[in-house]
């Protein structure tokens, strides 16, 4: 392929990532007004914001699979269709249940092509060197585009109405999806490969009710039992799963692949970076219009940092990783982003630029480490197992940002809760600081309780971030431990 004709593919793939990734956090800005419109309740919230990454995940090997089979150009384009009508239905949807169907239709075209961005971008470019820059720019708009979500849709919000968020998809997909067909080279297929049905709703079935199950035994008003069976049925049907890939000769997720140590670090980086990173987006989010007062707009805005040092860590870490090895700039970036975090919580009372700036050192950790996983990912699996190991790492970031909401999200609603019920006010500030608010507006005497709800969800808001900071320490630690032992081995592709 043509120098020119392999970066405006690059250009067209990471077009169609940017919009997956857009639409995980895209209604981090838009939900207060979303909820209100909609009037949702708070688990009709966590299911609008989880329906998205969490069927994603469940799909993705199916769709990793099918790629492979039927080759990425059609997997790609076929997705980019669904996308597109999914958003048109999203944009217009007129009750919670409605939208949170069309999240999931989202989900599918997601799903087909998110797998086989990153293997597309394996199979066009054959120099090692421009494969790791390649895969440098995917990684900054796959953990980049995220933080765009909230500034774009704050900006939305400014002038349109909720369903704005999705119907700006429409656009850039409908060119998106001609330019693909342009330029995209058709490859074929493996018609050898097959697709187990069964595992495929056996990895769906277990995403969701693992989720269900962790959601709902942080809701203090849910049944125990109903929450502890779903969890226990999620936790056993994952199980069954992974027995089922290893026993298949052509398993839906090779977790064969998982043996060779550079990809099993790489996946769990995907997997604990989307899940912090989503979570204290979501987390800040809310605490930026929520408490602080801020419009979607300023609050997107406000977390924009975070992708701008995102977009510019990942080329220059792919750069770096041929001096100083893919598990160095692992470590290095992820104790970059709990510094970043670190920052903030003391800096929240300081001046303006000051928290820009730990939200940008936010961004640079997380892009670098994205992009060294991935590198880590791809230069260890052969090109006809391209999309097998993209929709692994796939579903592990759509697993992991999934996962991030259910839980952290879990935990701000818990530890809010607990709270509000120690200061007597529980049935005026709910279970959410929405619920809050909607009580003030009814309630002109009732300002005490606001002030009660806002202190409850700044304990509950540091709370989550320390465990955030914690957990990337810890993988930071554990990395770059690993590298100490690898190097001594003189393993080339971790040091």
């Amino acid at each position: 392929m043509k120098l020119q004709s392999r970066w405006l593919t690059l250009a067209v793939v990471s077009t169609a990532l940017f919009l997956i990734v857009i639409d995980m956090t895209v209604l981090y800005t838009a939900l207060p007004s979303l909820a209100q419109a909609l009037h949702t309740t708070a688990s009709e919230k966590l299911w609008i914001l989880n329906a998205y990454s969490l069927v994603m995940a469940g799909l993705m090997p199916a769709m990793g699979a099918l790629g492979d089979r039927q080759g990425h150009r059609l997997v790609f384009i076929s997705g980019m269709i669904v996308f597109g009508l999914a958003s048109v239905i999203a944009a217009f949807a007129p009750t919670a249940d409605i939208l949170i169907v069309a999240r999931a239709l989202l989900a599918i075209g997601g799903a087909a092509m998110m797998p086989a961005t990153i293997a597309i971008v394996r199979t066009t470019f054959q120099d090692p060197k421009e494969l790791a820059f390649a895969i440098g720019i995917w990684a900054s708009v796959a953990s980049g585009g995220a933080a765009v979500g909230p500034l774009l849709g704050g900006a939305l919000l400014e002038h349109f109405w909720w369903g704005s968020v999705f119907l700006i998809n429409v656009p850039i997909i409908v060119i998106a999806t001609l330019l693909a067909w342009w330029l995209v080279p058709r490859k074929d297929g493996d018609a050898s490969i097959t697709i187990d049905l069964h595992s495929c709703w056996q990895s769906m079935l277990g995403i969701v009710a693992a989720a269900y199950g962790i959601k709902e035994l942080a809701n203090p008003d849910s049944h125990a039992l109903l929450a502890w069976g779903s969890l226990l049925i999620g936790v056993i049907t994952l199980a069954a799963f992974a027995r089922r890939q290893l026993r298949l000769p052509r398993p839906l997720i090779d977790f064969r692949l998982l043996s060779t140590t550079p990809i099993a670090i790489g996946i769990l980086i995907a997997l604990v970076a989307s899940m912090t990173l989503i979570g204290f987006e979501l987390v800040l989010s809310q605490r930026l219009q929520l408490v602080l007062g801020q419009s979607p707009l300023e609050a997107g805005a406000f977390v924009l940092p975070i992708s701008l040092g995102s977009f510019v860590a990942g080329p220059f870490a792919g750069a770096l990783i041929g001096r100083i090895g893919c598990a160095r700039v692992i470590a290095a970036g992820l104790a970059m982003c709990a510094l970043g975090m670190w920052a903030y919580l003391v800096l929240n009372d300081a001046n303006t630029w000051a928290q820009v700036i730990s939200l940008a050192l936010c961004g640079v950790g997380i892009g670098s480490s994205l992009t060294a996983s991935s590198t880590l990912v791809m230069s260890n699996v052969s090109e006809d197992r391209a999309g097998m190991a993209g929709s692994v790492e796939g579903v592990a970031y759509e697993f992991g940002a999934g996962f991030g909401v259910t839980i952290f999200g879990s935990l701000m609603t818990a530890i809010y809760v607990a709270h509000v019920r120690g200061s007597g006010i529980e049935t005026m500030a709910g279970s959410s600081l929405d619920d809050a608010h909607r009580y003030v507006q009814n309630h002109a005497q009732a300002q005490p309780i606001l002030q009660g709800a806002m202190q409850a969800f700044e304990a509950a808001f540091n709370t989550v971030s320390s465990v955030v900071i914690a957990t990337l320490l810890a993988l930071a630690t554990l990395v770059l431990l690993l590298s100490l032992k690898w190097g001594k081995s003189q393993k080339p592709m971790l040091t």
